[in-house]
């Protein structure tokens, strides 16, 4: 083993060579085992393909310590189809704690089941490796019969899914309909704009009634009711504003007060003749009375008559009402103006809600804030990734940034051991992601009398997660294969940040670290991301599978980058 008390490389995250010194590793090692010990045993290391393995770990500590069992999937290539609950006794003065896990294998092999990790309070044990022979169950063709394969049948087509339909016609129909009522609105307001003067309207209504066919047609009651709208319609704009809700007698008396008081100067036998006009028309309609079509135009001739000396009994209006007029028209044309932009602004915040509705029931919602939110990680899992050498012996990985080299000073008391070191870096450890690479190479002579120890390489990068500001760190370990064949070990596992304010950070974190040997030298790749963050879990996984390693064995070449 290495004289590790030589050895020293800078704390520089996750590149790190463990720092101990020799005699107070055999001092921790000898007294922590006083008082804690870890055996384990397997019922069998060969198997046909299903059946199970009892892998048994077995704990004799003290009773007031922590003991935490390896849990989830660390046993792969071997899968967990079972953990059992741990078995409690008591004997002398400690605890005897056991863990039953059931394992097995669905594919025929050989398999190295790999080392566990057990702390007891926050002292690592790993358990002993094995191997296991996976067979292939016989199959006798002579005695099971074969049948021929089944031809294929015709399924239902699944019923109509009118839930989805409702997506799509739903934000459709409520688009059309504010369409709709907006077009009308508008449509309403030209009419309204183009509205003539009143005694322009009114001279017009009695052309268009003219031209009708009512008289003709007998239809007395039609006929007088148009003819009594006009002309109120006219008083109502012109004089009195009561006047189209206003029955005949109070229509006339209000008119003679208007002339009593002297606000029109209105002829008295004008008054009479709309008065006679107006019973005689009342007559037509509610007693259903027919008048003569002589009667009738004589009728109209007479309301044409007093709008047209009502027209002429409408005084001038004064300057001072002209100017207080135009400042009203001017305030309202502001006030109609700003009620348009109000409307538009609700208008198109509307449509974009719809629109907003219809695209997130479409393509889904969290693509919806993504698009209009933005999302950091998702632009880099979708952007250009770059393929790259780092280091010597080089590490080949593909990141969505180039990582930029950082600068690590080897210490004096290693540079007979230590020839290289190179650290590169993206991001920062406590932000949404960070992924680091180390390549050291080692000087040769000292590695062939003290081989390296990745497990305390790997012990001193855990160590320098937690002081990051890594708590209530999960460590899960098992080995690691690139596609060229180069085997590593593999850390991973969640933790909680603790903030510089001293606060816990409410989304958890979770790290996976791989670590090689290759000849005389180490290589590290290490990324820290947002444990429930799916776009940084997706970066993570695409550079996991991208690493690859510069071979170190001779003839054999490197593999070719894109």
């Amino acid at each position: 083993m290495l004289d590790w008390s030589r050895i020293k490389e800078p704390l520089s995250f996750p590149s790190v060579l463990a720092h101990r010194n020799l005699m107070t590793l055999l001092l921790l090692f000898f007294v922590f085992n006083l008082n804690a010990q870890v055996k384990t045993s397997i019922d069998t290391l060969l198997i046909r393909i299903g059946e199970e393995i009892e892998y048994t770990i077995e704990v004799e500590a003290d009773t007031t310590a922590l003991v935490l069992f390896p849990e989830g999937q660390s046993f792969q290539p071997l899968e967990v189809i079972d953990s059992y609950a741990v078995d409690t006794s008591y004997a002398e003065a400690k605890f005897r704690l056991i863990k039953k896990y059931g394992l097995t294998q669905f594919d025929s092999g050989r398999y190295k089941l790999p080392s566990q990790r057990v702390m007891i309070d926050d002292r690592p044990f790993l358990t002993d490796s094995a191997l296991v022979e996976v067979r292939d169950v016989p199959v006798d063709t002579t005695k099971q019969k074969m049948f021929d394969i089944k031809p294929a049948i015709d399924v239902d087509r699944p019923p109509f899914d009118f839930k989805r339909l409702l997506y799509w016609l739903l934000p459709l129909l409520l688009l059309g309909g504010l369409v709709y009522f907006l077009f009308r609105r508008k449509k309403r307001r030209e009419e309204r704009e183009r509205q003539l003067p009143p005694y322009e309207e009114a001279l017009e209504a009695l052309r268009k009634l003219d031209e009708s066919e009512l008289l003709t047609e007998s239809k007395s009651k039609a006929y007088y009711t148009s003819l009594t709208e006009i002309v109120k319609r006219y008083i109502d704009r012109e004089v009195d504003e009561t006047a189209l809700e206003s029955t005949t007698d109070e229509l006339i008396e209000r008119l003679q007060l208007h002339k009593d008081a002297g606000h029109f100067d209105f002829d008295t036998e004008t008054i009479k003749k709309l008065d006679v006009i107006l019973k005689r028309a009342d007559l037509v309609k509610f007693a259903k009375m027919q008048q003569e079509i002589g009667q009738a135009r004589a009728d109209r001739s007479s309301i044409e008559e007093i709008i047209n000396a009502t027209h002429e009994a409408i005084p001038e209006p004064t300057e001072e009402e002209l100017l207080e007029n135009e400042a009203y028209l001017e305030a309202l044309a502001k006030k109609k103006k700003r009620k348009q932009w109000i409307q538009g602004i609700a208008a198109g915040v509307l449509i974009l809600l719809l629109t907003a509705a219809v695209y997130g029931s479409i393509t889904g919602f969290d693509n919806l804030r993504d698009k209009v939110l933005g999302n950091a990680m998702r632009e880099l899992a979708e952007g250009q990734w770059y393929k790259s050498e780092y280091g010597n012996p080089a590490v080949i990985v593909e990141t969505p940034e180039v990582l930029k080299r950082k600068d690590v000073k080897i210490p004096e008391e290693s540079s007979g051991v230590i020839l290289s070191s190179d650290h590169f870096e993206y991001g920062k450890f406590k932000e949404q992601f960070y992924i680091s690479v180390s390549s050291s190479e080692y000087n040769p002579q000292v590695l062939e009398v003290q081989p390296i120890d990745l497990s305390m390489i790997l012990e001193g990068v855990l160590k320098e997660i937690e002081d990051r500001g890594a708590i209530n760190l999960v460590v899960k370990q098992e080995t690691f294969s690139t596609e060229a064949g180069i085997e590593g070990i593999k850390a991973y596992g969640d933790f909680n940040l603790k903030l510089p304010n001293g606060k816990i950070s409410k989304d958890p974190a979770a790290y996976e670290v791989l670590l090689f040997q290759q000849e005389q030298g180490t290589q590290l790749i290490s990324i820290v991301y947002k444990k429930e963050d799916f776009y940084a879990v997706l970066v993570k996984d695409r550079v996991i599978n991208s690493v690859e390693l510069e071979l170190q064995n001779s003839g054999q070449p490197k593999p070719k980058q894109e």
